[in-house]
């Protein structure tokens, strides 16, 4: 049997626990640089916000009915994720953490207990001990434990905990089927013009028909449905096939030095997240372009991709690489919003030997990241750093609603106050 795990508005729920009062008020989180909603309390999305919605076409409806937006706080998130799957541990040792918020658990080594008071009773817990509240899912196989975790959310006599028995038939036809884990939306669309409505819908086709009209994957989702395990519980997160950096600018970005600077920082980034997952890359793409909303302003996109001599993860390598494919393209006159790296090909190991640098610059490169890496890691990010990602502002960020870092940051701890004089 699996249990998900799943924490309920995740970003507003975190901007809660330390602001009480905004409880039972509409709450919106806004992306890099205060863009557009990534996460919406249950509040907001019944008033119709969507998850994409730019924060500049929301004002009007943001006034009206007193929404609360703040900026992202990946900080605090991070952290308060830490502590939530750091509680689920205690409960049961196999766990598989598919995303910042959500959670798979075996529960065959409960030993006899009851799973589903188990569960309620780890999720008073981690309510108890992290403030944020938790939706539980109990199933026969993965996609069985993802539906009743949608079953409830949905449902709020079920205390936040639901399990999928013997029986499911009553379940699984409350259940739509976009709404089922692994169904897109153009899955979604093109079931539903098959007669397809819900996830007992479903469980009706013949799983040859649904690999043949869609794929394997859709095929094994099915089968799943009906109890048979198709996907495997992962405790080690599967390696990463590719690496994005990319942020929009909180001003309009006009001149080669300022985009430079980013894309810089942009490889700076990368990089060190290679090396501190023990991976190389293969091959890199670089991107940049002007604002995707503006009806005024000119508009120019670009983007170049180049496969390196060797495998890499050494930071001057490929910024060297990546601003040479971007300076031809870059044009004066435009004013670009957005720019960012993508890293492909990845794999693990050390940088490989290029058949064009000597022994000597390899051991020096690789001791110089080390170096590098050190020094961040005990001084703080940044301290160290190639001249090519600047000294201006470019990459700072526009966060005009952030909270602060209640848990990571001495400065910004919360403050007691005590009633007692």
């Amino acid at each position: 049997m699996y249990a998900l795990a799943d924490c309920n508005n995740f970003y507003a729920s975190c901007e809660r626990v330390f602001e009480p009062n905004l409880e039972g008020k509409p709450v919106i989180v806004l992306s890099n640089n205060d863009g557009c909603v990534i996460a919406r309390s249950e509040e907001s999305k019944k008033l119709g916000f969507k998850v994409g919605d730019p924060i500049f076409k929301l004002k009007d409806c943001v006034r009206k009915h007193n929404v609360i937006v703040r900026s992202s706080n990946f900080a605090l998130y991070g952290d308060m994720s830490r502590r939530v799957m750091q509680t689920i541990r205690l409960f049961s040792p196999d766990v598989e953490v598919y995303s910042i918020d959500e959670a798979f658990i075996q529960l065959d080594g409960l030993h006899g207990r009851n799973y589903e008071e188990e569960m309620r009773r780890m999720r008073a817990t981690i309510l108890r001990w992290t403030g944020i509240p938790v939706s539980i899912g109990i199933g026969k196989t993965k996609t069985l434990a993802k539906l009743a975790n949608h079953y409830a959310k949905k449902n709020i006599e079920t205390g936040g905990v639901a399990k999928i028995g013997e029986h499911p038939d009553e379940m699984l036809k409350t259940v739509e089927v976009g709404d089922i884990w692994g169904i897109g939306r153009q899955w979604s669309k093109k079931l539903r013009n098959m007669g397809v409505q819900t996830a007992f819908d479903l469980c009706q086709l013949a799983p040859d028909n649904i690999r043949q009209s869609f794929n394997i994957v859709a095929m094994k989702t099915a089968m799943e449905l009906h109890g048979q395990k198709h996907f495997a519980f992962e405790q080690s997160p599967e390696q990463r096939k590719t690496l994005l950096r990319s942020r929009s600018f909180a001003n309009p970005v006009t001149s080669w030095q300022e985009l430079s600077e980013a894309i810089a920082s942009h490889v700076t980034s990368a990089a060190e997240k290679l090396r501190n997952e023990s991976l190389v890359s293969k091959v890199l793409r670089i991107f940049f372009h002007t604002s995707l909303f503006s009806h005024t302003d000119p508009h120019h996109s670009a983007h170049a991709t180049v496969e390196f001599t060797s495998s890499t993860n050494v930071t001057h390598t490929i910024i060297k690489e990546a601003l040479r494919l971007a300076e031809p393209l870059y044009k004066k006159g435009f004013k670009y919003k957005r720019a960012g790296i993508y890293l492909l090909e990845l794999s693990s190991g050390s940088a490989q030997k290029c058949l064009f640098e000597t022994q000597e610059e390899q051991v020096r490169d690789k001791q110089m990241m080390t170096v590098l890496d050190a020094i961040n890691t005990s001084m703080g990010k940044g301290t160290l750093h190639f001249a090519s990602t600047g000294f201006t502002k470019v990459m700072s960020m526009r966060q005009l609603q952030k909270s602060p870092q209640y848990t990571t940051h001495w400065d910004e701890l919360p403050t007691c106050v005590c009633g007692l004089q």
